[in-house]
């Protein structure tokens, strides 16, 4: 599946995408935290998308620090607020994932949709597709500033606002498999299918509003196993789909 560009005119523009990163992934072992050492690794795999030319847009997810829903399962803290907390961990995680990228040579900007004007900028469509065109790398932080909605939905709209060729969700596996391949060393990675078989499935590609929404403006979901060396690149640069799964 090649990556639709965006034209203007006759003119072909560079690839942009979106990559979603689960929070829980920067903690590595431990489960909770953040590791310098996946920090530093995630700004290389950026890196490799930048020099190539892709314009890069990201969001992280905060489960290494909180989720909303299992803050509000003690019954103290109420779901709305719990997710505000979640959506502040993603900000953490944004602050140091910028601070990783930077160190590598790149512009980074974050973008929080809730306004905290010492930390990052306040989200704006027209000035997070402008950096990306400078060749700054954008965070997206704060899901998207409301409760009951998750980072990968965040992630899905942030990709279409941004006019992205596809979203990656970048995860320990290679892409969806039809069992548990951690259960069942017979599993089959499943190369392509269906947003309808998606949702219909139950598959856990996204949540269920996040594939819709992905359906409903035609963005592809890519798969990918992370903790590859150049699996990203290989995806966007190259264009390489085998050994990931692709929803479209």
């Amino acid at each position: 599946m090649p990556v639709q560009n965006r034209q203007k005119g006759d003119k072909m523009k560079e690839k942009r995408v979106l990559v979603k990163f689960s929070g829980e992934a920067l903690a590595g072992g431990s489960g909770f935290g953040i590791e310098p050492e996946i920090l530093k690794y995630i700004a290389e795999e950026i890196k490799s998308l930048a020099v190539a030319g892709v314009q890069i847009g990201i969001v992280i997810g905060g489960g290494n620090i909180i989720r909303g829903v299992s803050a509000s399962q003690g019954g103290i803290i109420g779901r709305t607020s719990g997710d505000y907390m979640g959506m502040l961990s993603t900000v953490i995680n944004s602050i140091a994932l910028r601070e990783a990228i930077e160190r590598v040579g790149l512009n980074v900007r974050v973008q929080s949709a809730i306004k905290m004007e010492a930390i990052c900028e306040t989200f704006i469509i027209g000035r997070a597709i402008r950096h990306m065109q400078k060749g700054r790398v954008v965070i997206f932080a704060a899901g998207t500033g409301n409760p009951f909605f998750t980072t990968d939905t965040a992630a899905t709209l942030r990709a279409i606002e941004m006019e992205s060729d596809m979203i990656i969700k970048a995860t320990k596996v290679n892409g969806v498999y039809d069992k548990d391949p951690v259960k069942f060393s017979d599993a089959q990675l499943i190369g392509e299918l269906s947003y309808d078989k998606a949702l219909a499935d139950d598959i856990k590609v996204m949540d269920d509003t996040a594939i819709a929404l992905a359906k409903d403006n035609k963005l592809p979901i890519v798969v990918c196993n992370m903790f590859e060396p150049g699996n990203i690149a290989k995806i966007v640069v190259d264009e390489d789909l085998s050994g990931c799964s692709v929803v479209k």
